[in-house]
């Protein structure tokens, strides 16, 4: 199984998520319908960014890493994106079913 942490963008200010899935479409997908009550209020979101890990201890301490007051600079300072993968995530069409 794979892990994965990812940096949501809001469309809508400039404001920034990081967040661990195994899933990262439903996680998306999640966010913009509204469940989640911390990103509710800057819906739409976007993914930025992915990063794939083999297992849960590196991913968690990625995400960690990332919502600390250094990765927060480092999301804020970088011009990075991962657009083939992102990208074509953020085009899909919505799943029917359930989220």
């Amino acid at each position: 199984m794979k892990y994965y942490v990812y940096v949501l963008k809001s469309t809508v200010i400039e404001k920034h998520y990081v967040g661990f899935s195994t899933n990262v479409p439903r996680r998306l997908r999640e966010h913009n319908a509204g469940k989640n009550r911390s990103t509710k209020p800057y819906r739409p979101y976007e993914i930025l960014f992915i990063e794939a890990f083999d297992n849960k201890e590196g991913a968690l301490s990625r995400e960690k890493f990332l919502k600390s007051g250094q990765g927060r600079e480092y999301i804020k300072k970088a011009s990075w994106r991962n657009p083939p993968e992102a990208d074509r995530l953020n085009t899909s069409p919505p799943m029917a079913g359930r989220i």
